[in-house]
């Protein structure tokens, strides 16, 4: 039983520059106590500037190391076949000076969306109808009805994004969170075969 040890890649990994990265950082091991404390210390990759912001760790190369040092070790992987280490860069000081800029971008961009959408569909009109069939009179701006719409309208966005500034109202995932991580997700399984296009090409090069 101490010569078998299972092994699961992690899926993505926050590293930072020079780091010694272990097979700890981007696995997990299940194995007797002594060999698993031995096991994780292995360094697996070191990150130096000419990394690339991503990097992609094969099980293969997990495997290796480990044998390597232990050749009686019988490596039994689970999951994911690779882990993605994303170099952490330093955070620029005109950070904050960016968050206001795409902050005032994306408020103007959708307040121009909603107005033009409401023009598009005469949401005006709509309203003077509505608020004449309740009351029998007309009126241009019937803000009896304008009003309650438009809080109603920034409460149907913060129930639809599932987030009031920091705060999550429950535990399931907004649609946005969803489509996010499928967007990860994809982009992941880009990078994965990109670098081992990449990887094949150096090899074949050499």
């Amino acid at each position: 039983m101490d010569k078998v040890i299972y092994l699961r890649m992690r899926q993505r990994v926050q590293v930072l520059q020079h780091q010694k990265v272990t097979i700890e950082d981007v696995a997990q091991i299940v194995a007797s106590d002594e060999k698993e404390r031995e096991i994780k210390k292995y360094i697996i990759h070191e990150v130096t500037p000419e990394d690339k912001h991503l990097i992609v760790i094969d099980v293969m190369r997990v495997i290796g190391t480990i044998q390597k040092n232990n050749q009686e070790i019988d490596v039994q992987t689970i999951g994911p076949a690779q882990s993605i280490l994303e170099i952490q860069m330093k955070q620029k000081t005109l950070a904050p000076v960016y968050f206001v800029l795409v902050w005032l971008l994306l408020f103007t961009g959708s307040a121009l969306a909603i107005m033009n959408f409401h023009e598009d569909v005469s949401m005006q009109l709509v309203h003077q109808k509505i608020y004449y069939m309740i009351t029998g009179h007309y009126k241009e701006q019937p803000l009896l009805l304008q009003i309650p719409y438009s809080f109603g309208l920034g409460l149907g966005m913060i129930l639809f994004f599932n987030h009031l500034f920091r705060k999550r109202l429950n535990e399931e995932p907004s649609p946005l969170e969803v489509e996010m991580f499928n967007y990860q997700q994809d982009l992941d399984q880009y990078v994965i075969v990109h670098e081992n296009k990449e990887t094949e090409k150096k090899i074949n090069d050499d």
